[in-house]
């Protein structure tokens, strides 16, 4: 008879932790919610956006907004200004004229990362050109 009750206890016990786990869960899974929502309005993007810049960032493990200090170069991006600039820093990094692989390394995933955010930014730019062509031909 003691174990019976010592299980209904337990089964008790485990019903209160699940239920509290599940609303803790489901409280992260809203502020997450919220807090992507304030970053994207505090941005301008999109919550779309928002998702591609950190897949971007998880991804190349680097954010843009670091890799536009290493760079030292301002939005709106231009390619010629990033790839000067990454051709010098390469360059006076390099190991035999005193520099460090590990900056080295951070000026080339920089320059990976902004890339990547070029690439992105036309893109979005030739669908948009497609999608003004369609509508104008309606």
């Amino acid at each position: 008879m003691p174990w019976r009750t010592a299980l209904k206890v337990a089964l008790a016990a485990g019903e209160a932790v699940t239920k509290a786990l599940t609303r803790a869960v489901r409280d992260e899974i809203r502020q997450t919610q919220q807090a992507a929502a304030r970053h994207a309005a505090a941005t301008g993007q999109s919550p779309s956006e928002t998702k591609e810049n950190a897949n971007a960032n998880a991804k190349l493990g680097i954010s843009l907004e670091e890799s536009l200090q290493i760079l030292n170069v301002k939005t709106p991006l231009n390619r010629e200004d990033v790839e000067k600039h990454y051709e010098h820093l390469f360059a006076i990094n390099d190991k035999a004229k005193g520099g460090t692989f590990y900056l080295q390394s951070k000026v080339y995933r920089a320059k990976e990362r902004i890339d990547e955010e070029l690439s992105r930014l036309e893109q979005k730019s030739e669908e948009n050109k497609e999608q003004q062509k369609e509508n104008s031909k309606e």
